[in-house]
């Protein structure tokens, strides 16, 4: 097979067969980007002169993901490109005079100093509440106009000027929100002591993403690839709560949502969480998504080969590359080893897409980041495989 443009080679992994080489992807979602120290390094090491761009509302904000530049994109081969929600029109989101951030639920966290990352400092439905204060609580407007202002110019313009799959990252959906919003320890404690509050947590944050993922998916479900999606339902070790916790509360309120994105738009679903899922893989089968990331090569059972073998006719894989221990301590030599493994692992018959295991971080080296995506293209051709 001869060279592919961009967004065939795309269409043909996310279709479970070999196009001419693996896709990959730096930054076409807010999982698979990389952080503002490293991109600046980043940019610096590739000698280009790119203005840092930054996407200031909401999760973008809180992780600090900056926005790669197209001169970057194009220098890496990159083969997809992101589009984002905007900030709504009327939100409770805001930097307080003390430094601290309240994101649009409410939750207010603050950076430490010599941090890289936002810590929740206050929970805002944490400790004593009822079912009264969760439907009283001054919600987001899902339907506010700003969210979805100016989407469908951002695909057209995509469609028309660049050659690439193209991907709709939407916001965290239900696990999060509700971890944020309740605090950790009350948010585990619900689920054996307080059932019916955490399931009218769920169901509430449920009904606003549905109806702004509805909204969104209107806009522009005809002109995307990809939606992307987070939940993350595992931590190192497995699962956060028990498989049977997690089949009860939360997989049916994840099925609907799925199934509102697959009614809309039949682009693929692409579900981000982090962790030791392996054993969940079955369920996300079950509920129609379509490619999971990241990934998490450095977790429990998360083996790659074993990945493939187990489920890879069914659902595809995006990420891999381990930026536990490679990408920030290895060698180029172990930069190139690890992507030669994932690809010889995860390739066969398409359905992987590459990346890094989420964003990358700061003490990833620039010459690690461009050892990637340079091994990538090298041992990604099909016909070597």
């Amino acid at each position: 097979m001869g060279n592919l443009s961009h967004r065939e080679r795309v269409l043909l992994s996310l279709n479970h067969e070999e196009p001419d080489r693996v896709p990959i992807d730096l930054g076409s979602t807010r999982n698979t980007g990389i952080l503002i120290e490293p991109y600046e390094a980043l940019v610096k090491y590739l000698e280009l002169s790119d203005e840092l761009a930054t996407d200031n509302y909401g999760q973008s904000k809180i992780a600090r993901v900056a926005t790669p530049s197209e001169s970057v994109l194009c220098r890496l081969d990159i083969d997809f490109r992101g589009i984002f929600l905007g900030a709504p029109d009327h939100s409770q989101e805001k930097m307080n005079p003390d430094g601290t951030h309240q994101d649009e639920l409410g939750v207010v966290r603050k950076r430490p100093e010599g941090s890289y990352y936002y810590d929740i400092v206050r929970s805002p439905l944490m400790g004593e509440i009822t079912l009264d204060d969760i439907e009283k609580w001054t919600w987001p407007n899902p339907l506010d106009p700003g969210y979805v202002r100016g989407l469908r110019k951002k695909a057209e313009q995509l469609r028309k000027e660049i050659d690439c799959g193209v991907v709709l990252h939407l916001q965290d959906i239900i696990v999060h929100p509700s971890q944020y919003l309740r605090g950790f320890e009350d948010w585990y404690m619900d689920f054996l002591l307080k059932p019916e509050l955490i399931a009218a947590l769920l169901d509430k944050l449920l009904e606003i993403r549905l109806q702004l993922t509805v909204r969104a998916l209107e806009e522009v479900g005809d002109l995307i690839d990809v939606v992307s999606c987070s939940d993350d339902v595992a931590d190192q070790r497995g699962p956060q709560i028990s498989p049977k916790l997690y089949r009860q509360f939360i997989k049916p309120l994840h099925k609907k949502y799925f199934d509102a994105i697959h009614a809309h738009t039949n682009a693929k679903i692409l579900y981000h969480s982090c962790g030791a899922v392996s054993k969940l893989i079955p369920d996300f089968i079950d509920m129609g998504v379509d490619f999971i990331n990241p990934v998490q090569v450095s977790a429990q059972d998360m083996d790659t080969r074993e990945l493939k073998k187990n489920y890879g006719k069914e659902i595809g894989f995006w990420g891999g590359i381990d930026t536990y221990r490679v990408l920030p301590d290895g060698s180029t030599e172990d930069v190139w080893a690890e992507v030669e493994q994932r690809i010889k692992d995860l390739a066969p018959g398409g359905g992987y897409i590459l990346a890094a295991v989420h964003n990358i971080q700061p003490n990833v080296p620039p010459s690690n980041v461009v050892a990637m995506y340079t091994a990538a293209r090298h041992f990604g051709v099909y016909s070597n495989l």
